[in-house]
């Protein structure tokens, strides 16, 4: 917008012209004492310029939040999920998992942590009308060697699983290729991984999806009781650099973590919703929790368990225990070569 728009006296104007201000938009960029540096006019004629600019930009009056929203052309956009490639599961979720923020997925062994994980490697690299991100993911190991041959069975199992999608769009997409793992054995060396190396495929477009499988691994090994002021700075140092890098690339960030006895580690979360009678927690205790914007737990039922209905629990469970968006609920699933599939019907709020 011009300046000679403004109604102010034209010495002010001629000030702001002189110091090579050519808009209004421009002026309303500096602070009042960066102006009246630039323009060497004084404090009370800045404070009239910036009234004057301000109130030009904005066109007078005040508006409401519905006129805001009117003007700028109706409501705002759904914000965009990533697919879990099951629509039992993407509803559970309200569409998938959110693109700015570090979701964990926590639960005991063989509940089905890493399949779930490795199905998300493959979901995020279908187009974004089919629920993905059309690019890759960083896969970092601290425990056990990549599944690899799991991840092949579920690329040849890909179009009966998502039969939501043409044969020939799953045909074209070359799974292997964008998948890039890296192994990590330490803390320092995750940071470092974090730090160095994700940041570089992610500004590149090469990946979109983060997954950490798992995060207690290299924390619980290192760190033992009286090391738990130096393992909390660690931890908070992780999860701001992956919101930072969720945030900045809007990709999804997926933490694998293991549970613990809830009486063993100081400050643990409650008993999450949906885990029954067992009395385990997420491991790493509030200092983690805090750094997730949505934690999700998945439970399987032992063969020792005790049925509560005569056919019995399901035998697997996803859960909700919290997020922004969401209220605690609960769906179970099952875990086959073509993949995991939420059940219909089992849905709990």
């Amino acid at each position: 917008m011009d300046l000679d728009q403004l109604d102010l006296n034209p010495r002010i104007i001629a000030a702001v012209k002189k110091a090579k201000l050519k808009s209004i938009k421009e002026v309303l960029h500096f602070s009042g004492p960066d102006l009246q540096r630039l323009t060497s006019l004084s404090s009370l004629d800045v404070q009239h310029l910036l009234r004057a600019a301000s109130s030009r930009l904005r066109g007078g009056g005040v508006l409401t939040a519905l006129q805001l929203c009117e003007r700028a052309g109706g409501l705002p956009a759904r914000p965009r999920r990533l697919s879990l490639g099951c629509p039992v599961l993407d509803r559970l979720l309200r569409g998938g998992l959110p693109l700015d923020g570090v979701t964990e997925l926590a639960g005991l062994s063989s509940a089905g942590k890493t399949q779930l994980a490795l199905q998300l490697c493959l979901a995020v690299q279908f187009p974004p009308r089919h629920g993905g991100l059309d690019a890759g993911a960083m896969y970092i190991c601290t425990e056990d060697v990549f599944p690899n041959l799991r991840l092949q069975q579920l690329i040849a199992q890909q179009q009966r699983l998502r039969t939501d999608v043409p044969g020939e769009v799953v045909s074209r997409i070359k799974f292997s290729n964008q998948i890039f793992i890296e192994h990590v054995a330490d803390v320092d060396s995750l940071l470092e991984c974090v730090r160095e190396k994700v940041p570089v495929l992610l500004s590149r477009g090469m990946a979109r999806l983060v997954v950490i499988d798992s995060v207690a691994a290299p924390f619980r090994c290192e760190f033992d009781g009286p090391a738990l002021v130096p393992r909390a700075r660690h931890l908070q140092a992780l999860g701001a650099a992956l919101r930072r890098l969720s945030c900045a690339f809007q990709s999804p960030v997926l933490c694998i973590n293991q549970v613990t006895e809830a009486t063993e580690e100081q400050g643990t979360a409650p008993r999450p919703h949906g885990l029954r009678d067992e009395r385990v927690s997420p491991a790493l205790g509030m200092t983690w929790s805090n750094q997730l914007l949505m934690r999700l737990m998945v439970h399987r039922r032992r063969p020792g368990d005790e049925a509560v209905t005569p056919a019995g629990p399901p035998d697997r469970t996803l859960s909700v225990v919290f997020a922004p968006h969401l209220p605690p609920s609960s769906c179970s699933y099952t875990v086959n070569a073509e993949g995991v599939r939420g059940t219909p019907g089992t849905e709990s709020y």
